[in-house]
């Protein structure tokens, strides 16, 4: 790998606290030699308009620790978090501040949102709730590990992911701890966790093992399991499996990809899958056109049709550029990069029809989109909304 993306990958990855073992000969490199170099961007024919509708810096961004702390909308606000504790709604429209305020504690996951309360995580294990309607803290639980993900709620009970492997359910009003289901972790792992995604009275996580499960929210109980990736070859890092990216659920349909695995179609009534097919990537999961769109850890950008019938285009021209989870925007599909560019391609085949540099030090969190505007959320702090149009 090229110096800038095996720091990209290796910055992903780290030892449970009962491995002792380094990664042999992951750092002796020669760029010279390297097949796997970023690809260098080519001139394109813009065939879009991108207009920076505002932007605002916020706090640290996600810092020093491989961070994804993502926006959320709600209503008329998008809600953002720093590492360094900062959090700020804006107007979604104007980008008027409506409140900020510096929570006491170290950020490494969020943002949730259900109804009128947010969900953060620290990276020394708390919880916490707070008012979005004006920033106040509301309550704050410590648990065990690390809260990567996002905290997320169906208004009953608040589902935590950690990086000790634990899913915890807590009290929505309370914060107490209700349930907690404890996954093994293997010796080695990506640097996260897969956000829960609830739905009713249900919720979908996805573990380091490869393996999503299926959980009753109000009791921990496991409703179903299915297998998404199996580890395979003799290191540590050829047996890493993680899911931890966003996934994506449509009606019944879950949507879910693994690091060194597959990219595969579930259904939530019983975990069976519907299709699936070989993908490795750390970002995750989306869906328009008919298509579920991912992005591969070496760059190329697939769309699959959603119906399983296989393979609907690729997008090969961004190898190696570290790409964030493709976001649906209008008719055009946006992916970001670990150097900051913001690329659109057609959803229709894949082909480009803009870019924008968007944050110097890159990009890794989700983007989100309504309608025809974007919201990137860069590695800086950089919040920036993007309308995107063609041009006339």
């Amino acid at each position: 790998m090229s110096r800038g993306y095996r720091w990209f990958v290796a910055a992903a990855l780290v030892t449970s606290l009962s491995a002792c073992s380094t990664v042999k000969g992951w750092f002796d490199f020669d760029d010279e030699d390297d097949p796997k170099q970023p690809a260098e961007l080519v001139d394109i024919k813009q065939t879009v308009k991108i207009d920076k509708l505002w932007s605002h810096g916020v706090g640290n961004g996600q810092g020093a620790g491989f961070y994804k702390i993502q926006p959320v909308i709600g209503g008329s606000a998008i809600y953002v978090a720093a590492a360094d504790g900062s959090l700020e709604a804006f107007d979604k429209t104007s980008g008027k501040s409506l409140w900020d305020t510096e929570l006491e504690f170290p950020l490494s996951g969020g943002v949730g949102l259900y109804g009128d309360a947010l969900f953060l995580g620290s990276s020394d294990g708390f919880v916490l709730k707070v008012d979005a309607n004006s920033g106040e803290l509301l309550w704050s639980t410590r648990l065990n590990g690390e809260v990567m993900s996002v905290p997320q709620s169906n208004g009953a009970v608040v589902v935590v992911h950690s990086l000790d492997g634990k899913l915890q359910g807590l009290d929505f009003a309370t914060g107490a701890v209700v349930w907690t289901y404890d996954s093994t972790v293997p010796a080695l792992t990506l640097r996260g966790s897969c956000s829960p995604l609830v739905n009713g009275d249900s919720v979908y996580v996805g573990f380091a093992s490869g393996r999503v499960l299926g959980f009753d929210i109000a009791t921990g109980g496991i409703a179903w399991e299915a297998r998404i990736a199996i580890p395979q070859g003799r290191s540590e890092i050829e047996r890493v499996v993680d899911i931890d990216g966003t996934m994506t659920l449509v009606g019944n349909e879950l949507f879910v990809a693994s690091y060194q695995g597959r990219i595969a179609a579930i259904d939530v009534t019983d975990g069976r899958k519907l299709w699936q097919n070989d993908v490795s990537s750390f970002s995750g999961v989306s869906q328009g056109f008919g298509n579920v769109y991912v992005a591969d850890e070496d760059g190329t950008v697939s769309a699959y049709q959603r119906s399983g019938q296989g393979l609907r285009w690729q997008q090969t021209a961004l190898a190696y550029r570290g790409l964030s989870r493709p976001t649906p925007v209008s008719s055009y599909l946006a992916v970001g990069d670990q150097e900051g560019y913001v690329h659109f391609m057609s959803q229709v085949d894949g082909e480009f029809v803009g870019r924008v540099e968007a944050d110097d030090d890159g990009i890794r969190a989700d983007m989100f989109s309504e309608d025809n505007i974007l919201y990137v959320y860069g590695n800086s702090g950089d919040l920036i909304a993007y309308e995107i149009k063609p041009k006339d």
